[in-house]
């Protein structure tokens, strides 16, 4: 029996890679920068899995195109770029990797938060441009972490997470989310507002919501006014949940005082884009999940959803397992995988 065909976007960790390897014929895109739409269409015209990125819009189009195509298995947590309903109409089964990067992300985020209001991005060039000649009581002075109020606009994992991080710093947290969680409420010391007065009682700003039509732009030019003129705005989300002309107004107004920014659109921001030279916005290229480990284990996991998916099986992390069985994922298949065993 031969092994299935796949298709890889990126090159990725070992630890998914080598699983990938091990159990089918694949072809991995060695280029930095994501296959050029052309190029995906083509590579996967005769594969029956697919490992995808953020970068990757896997639609209609891609998978009309990719008759043999069962399992999309998209390394990240996000899956924006996967047209869920038209994957299953289809019976292609989709996964992502949920959970393994909540801890790291909320590391990054809090970090953002702290290079932000202590300048430290603007010191390091204050010393690199040559600038540094003797201390200074008036030197860029920033704000307080410590006993500030932190609101978070959705409390997932991620947002739960970074509210944890905020009671080392003896924070007052108030959060905002379309379901509210008073499980959490307690046990984290959490208050629950209105959006309007969260936005308006805070001095850090932090957006933990997925990406919806109705988190599209939910930080405009109206949110931004809501805001403190001292508040500073991070984002470890999606990039369009935060309008980014908005933003740019907001800072150039002063009605906010700044931001950090790990998500952007559009992205990657150009590298002339009025965000990326003001001195109170930092800009980083969506690195949040970026440790070792962290990026270790969302490879595997996008590995084991890939070979669960080929061997017809309910995906680890699915995100349409009701397919299983149905359309191309109940279609005959000439091999048989044996599911690896987690370590």
């Amino acid at each position: 029996m031969g092994k299935p065909r796949v298709y890889v976007t990126r090159i990725i960790p070992d630890a998914g890679l080598d699983l990938i390897r091990e159990y089918c014929d694949a072809i991995i895109w060695q280029d930095e920068l994501p296959p050029p739409r052309e190029v995906l269409l083509r590579e996967t015209r005769d594969a029956d899995g697919l490992v995808s990125l953020l970068t990757d819009r896997i639609d209609g189009e891609l998978l009309d195109a990719c008759p043999r195509l069962r399992v999309v298995s998209n390394m990240a947590v996000g899956f924006d770029n996967i047209n869920i309903p038209e994957a299953s109409e289809r019976g292609v089964l989709a996964g992502n990797t949920p959970g393994v990067l909540t801890e790291t992300t909320a590391d990054f985020a809090f970090a953002l938060l702290m290079a932000a209001a202590r300048r430290i991005v603007e010191g390091v060039d204050y010393v690199r441009a040559g600038k540094w000649r003797t201390w200074g009581p008036m030197l860029l002075m920033g704000a307080d972490v410590h006993h500030a109020t932190l609101g978070l606009v959705g409390l997932g994992r991620i947002g739960a997470e970074m509210a944890k991080r905020a009671r080392g710093f003896d924070m007052r947290v108030l959060y905002y989310d379309v379901m509210r969680r008073e499980d959490l409420e307690s046990s984290l010391h959490l208050e629950y507002a209105p959006l309007d007065m969260v936005l308006a009682n805070a001095d850090f700003v932090s957006v933990h919501t997925p990406l919806t039509p109705e988190t599209h732009h939910l930080m405009n030019g109206e949110r931004f006014e809501q805001m403190k003129p001292s508040a500073i705005l991070i984002n470890t989300s999606r990039g369009p949940v935060v309008d980014t002309e908005a933003l740019v107004v907001a800072l150039q107004k002063g009605e906010i005082a700044g931001a950090a920014l790990d998500v952007t659109e559009p992205e990657p921001l150009p590298a002339d884009h009025p965000l990326v030279a003001m001195p109170n916005c930092i800009v980083v290229p969506h690195i949040a999940s970026a440790s070792s480990i962290t990026r270790g284990k969302m490879a595997e996991i996008a590995a084991r959803n890939l070979i669960a998916g080929l061997n017809g099986e309910a995906l680890p992390c699915g995100l349409n397992n009701d397919v299983v069985g149905k359309g191309r994922n109940a279609m005959p298949r000439d091999w048989q995988l044996f599911t690896p065993e987690a370590e």
